[in-house]
């Protein structure tokens, strides 16, 4: 049996990928946990993450457009470039410097490095639309695996950043990883993968808008979906579970580390699982683009109540209890589930609208809203953690699934599928 046209640069592509994606699960944790250590409060710790979250907004616009002038590689290339330099930069950190430098020159580097996630982001996620092969649900099944692979990948960065810093320390682990990465740049310029777009010179900026409703509205639902996992994954269960797990002793600590990262990543690897048996969970081979279309918004529907329930669930308890943690995990493990099988078919779902032609464009700008959701997300997760505690931040994320329930109600198929009221 011969192998489609292209899947040696799929290979490649998604090697690169799963590099940066462990690493950038692994400092995630880093910055989290270390400089909750140091005494940062939930407001101050979402702060890290925020530019990070605007870099991925205006780098998702701009990226099209220098993918779609100068090709998928070059992009590709960059993001692993600028990661390396921002673990390497983040290695500099002097605690002595006090909170308010800290907290500026850490979201600093944080932007460059959401700048290097999201040219990386792009560039795989619009490569699988030119490389995947056209039948037999081709492009769903290599979108599902890249995508559900990577996240299976950056859990494990989870627990590998969470791990490293109970052992190592924070500036050994940065500099590990940074060597790691480098290493894989290096061997992916070697490798030089084909098939590939190499740019058109006369791609305009003013192209990065989409003129397509469809990709509007699913950017729409995407932009809520993904605010609607980040309110509480972000800050709110990290800290909420630190407060249970540690009694303040180094050991304990390390003990709430390690539980912390390993929940994370449990978590994380779950969701990548899922979504990457999406195509198999929906049978998709035997379904059309209308038919999937349908089943977005049947489990965009699913999603509603989970949050909803453990919000109230947490409200009406009498404190922390074993009880109550089984239930908030096991809760959480079956909305990654859920949140799984919308994440892939929204993956899908924007490859298949996208015009080849402009495929950089049209996922870049995707992903826009998918980093403006996630920009929404952390810094709604430190304030409502602040306000109202983890009911707060789940009873938020239960309103921004039902918003993006209704933007995939909105998405029409050639303009038979009549929008939800």
């Amino acid at each position: 049996m011969t192998r489609p046209a292209g899947v040696k640069a799929y290979i490649a592509v998604t090697a690169a990928y799963w590099a940066f994606m462990l690493t950038d699960g692994a400092l995630r944790m880093l910055v989290l946990l270390h400089f909750h250590t140091l005494g940062f409060s939930p407001v101050q710790l979402a702060y890290l993450f925020v530019l990070y979250e605007i870099a991925g907004v205006v780098t998702n616009l701009s990226a099209g457009w220098i993918a779609a002038r100068f090709g998928l590689m070059t992009t590709l290339y960059a993001g692993l470039g600028l990661q390396v330099i921002a673990l390497l930069l983040l290695a500099q950190l002097d605690p002595a410097w006090g909170i308010s430098a800290s907290v500026v020159f850490v979201m600093s580097v944080q932007g460059l490095s959401g700048v290097a996630k999201d040219l990386a982001k792009m560039s795989s996620k619009s490569a699988v639309k030119l490389l995947a092969p056209a039948e037999g649900g081709g492009l769903f099944k290599w979108v599902a695996f890249l995508t559900g692979s990577k996240n299976a990948v950056k859990g494990l960065g989870f627990l590998l950043g969470a791990g490293l810093l109970g052992a190592f320390g924070f500036v050994p682990s940065i500099m590990a990883m940074a060597a790691v990465l480098m290493l894989i740049l290096f061997a992916l310029i070697s490798a030089r993968p084909s098939g590939l777009t190499g740019g058109r010179k006369d791609a305009k900026f003013s192209e990065v808008l989409s003129k397509n409703s469809n990709i509007n509205w699913l950017s729409f639902a995407r932009l809520f979906l993904f605010g609607a996992r980040d309110v509480w994954f972000v800050v709110g269960i990290p800290i909420y579970f630190y407060a249970v797990l540690s009694d303040g002793s180094e050991a304990g600590n390390q003990r709430a580390f390690f539980m912390i990262g390993s929940f994370m990543a449990v978590w994380t690897i779950l969701y990548g699982f899922v979504q990457g048996s999406a195509p198999r969970i929906l049978n998709a081979k035997s379904k059309s683009e209308r038919d999937l279309l349908w089943q977005a918004r049947l489990w965009a529907g699913m999603l509603v109540g989970i949050p909803l329930v453990l919000a109230v669930s947490v409200f009406l308890s009498s404190g922390p209890s074993n009880g109550l943690t089984a239930a908030i995990i096991i809760g959480l493990l079956a909305f990654g589930g859920v949140f799984a099988v919308n994440s892939s078919l929204h993956s899908y779902l924007i490859l298949s609208f996208a015009d080849a032609k402009r495929v950089t464009m049209d996922v870049g700008f995707y992903y826009m809203a998918n980093a403006a959701g996630r920009l929404t997300g952390t810094v709604l997760s430190g304030l409502t953690y602040q306000i109202g505690g983890l009911p707060l931040c789940l009873a938020t994320a239960a309103i921004m699934v039902s918003i993006s329930y209704w933007g995939i109600g909105r998405i029409s198929h050639n303009g038979q599928m009549k929008p939800t009221t």
